[in-house]
């Protein structure tokens, strides 16, 4: 493992100032979000509405990225790349306009549509993005230091709505200011080279289809990561209850999986970078944290027995799923360019949040039933069939 030489030039003019703001943007953007949503749903409960209407609306949310992904790259074809990153700059400060300006809730679940679109849209191109304009040889320094930033705003959203005041009057016009700072930030975006594909990269559907048959190991990768560091992490209260412990405590199992993933991300983005082979580096480097992952899950059955072995272990969760979705989008960033790279971006966005899905809807009911043996063995399954694919395709050039 050596150093790759780099001139530290980035590979397309005005490069530099490209993902600044875009760092930028996305950062204020993302921040305001994370403010938005429980800002909504505290006003929601505040106005009576019930929890099954308010679960709802935060689905909504979710809907609006699911809708949208699959056909980022057939907008951003017709757009371009400058402007779809401004259009998802710009709903967010149309939906929290029209939040506080009315009270109708069938408006509010289509402004959240909204939201969600524009959150798809941002997630997507931003990540790829970031992932062609890097300077050389430091493309895993810059998606794990990426990665990490938007990790921090799941922490820096709901603290600054705690600083704000849930219940002031003016936290949804801070949130507003936070949309309004992200598109000043998006409108420093240089112009962009057209993607040399943009006349003949599939898009829509059969872009996802053809990204998903390119890649299919990658994105298991990327499943096996959404997994465990957002479908796991959100059931963790609950086995924390199930394992005894108090509701506070139980709690903060997700600032545990969190502090994990933020601390993990960007040396395994460095070291990504520092290998002869970056690719078959990269694909290593999955290798072991699908074999952490599986090693930490294999632990639980003592968790049981030893409650305080549950930090540690969701600390290794969130690390090294977070870790596997990093250096799958280094992987497919390192080989793709233009609509392409954004068609695999999407698939890779799709295939982590299903990953998500997947492990808050099955775990949750496996854990009343049964959290010794019915949770494990999920969770050891799902590593298992990561681990045993990532090694078996781990020298092949076409995964």
């Amino acid at each position: 493992m050596n150093a790759q030489p780099s001139t530290g030039i980035p590979t397309h003019p005005g490069a530099r100032l490209g993902l600044l703001s875009i760092f930028g943007s996305t950062f204020f953007e993302l921040i305001g979000y994370f403010m938005l949503l429980p800002l909504l749903l505290l006003r929601l409960k505040g106005a009576e509405v019930s929890t099954t209407v308010a679960g709802l609306f935060a689905a909504t949310g979710w809907l609006g990225v699911f809708l949208v992904t699959p056909f980022a790259s057939a907008v951003t074809q017709q757009l371009g790349r400058r402007q779809t990153l401004w259009l998802a700059a710009a709903l967010p400060v149309i939906s929290s306009v029209g939040f506080a300006l009315s009270n109708t809730l069938w408006l509010w679940f289509v402004l959240q549509l909204v939201a969600g679109v524009a959150s798809g849209l941002r997630w997507v191109l931003a990540e790829a993005i970031v992932a062609e304009f890097c300077p050389p040889g430091q493309r895993g320094r810059y998606v794990g230091i990426f990665e990490t930033m938007v990790g921090a705003t799941f922490v820096i959203g709901p603290a600054t709505l705690v600083w704000v005041g849930a219940n002031s009057p003016h936290a949804l016009w801070v949130v507003i200011a936070f949309f309004t700072i992200a598109l000043g930030w998006s409108a420093l975006i240089p112009p962009l080279p057209p993607a040399a594909d943009i006349h003949t990269a599939r898009v829509g559907l059969h872009g996802v289809w053809h990204a998903l048959r390119a890649h299919p190991i990658i994105m298991l990768a990327g499943f096996v990561g959404g997994f465990f560091e957002s479908g796991v992490t959100s059931i963790l209260p609950l086995y924390g209850l199930a394992l005894g412990l108090s509701a506070a405590t139980a709690a903060l199992l997700v600032s545990s999986s969190g502090l994990g993933s933020a601390l993990t991300m960007l040396p395994a983005g460095m070291l990504a970078d520092r290998f002869t082979d970056p690719s078959q580096g990269r694909r290593t480097l999955m290798v072991m944290f699908a074999a952490l992952t599986l090693v930490a899950t294999c632990v639980i059955p003592v968790v049981a027995h030893i409650a305080w072995l549950a930090w540690p272990l969701v600390f290794l969760w969130g690390g090294a799923g977070g870790s596997l979705y990093t250096l799958a989008m280094i992987d497919i960033g390192s080989r793709e360019q233009g609509i392409t790279l954004v068609n695999s971006t999407a698939v890779l966005v799709l295939t982590y949040t299903l990953g998500g899905l997947v492990a808050s809807g099955a775990s949750g009911a496996l854990i009343q039933w049964s959290p010794t043996l019915g949770f494990p063995a999920l969770l050891v399954s799902v590593a298992g069939v990561g681990l045993v694919a990532l090694i078996r395709t781990r020298r092949s050039r076409h995964i």
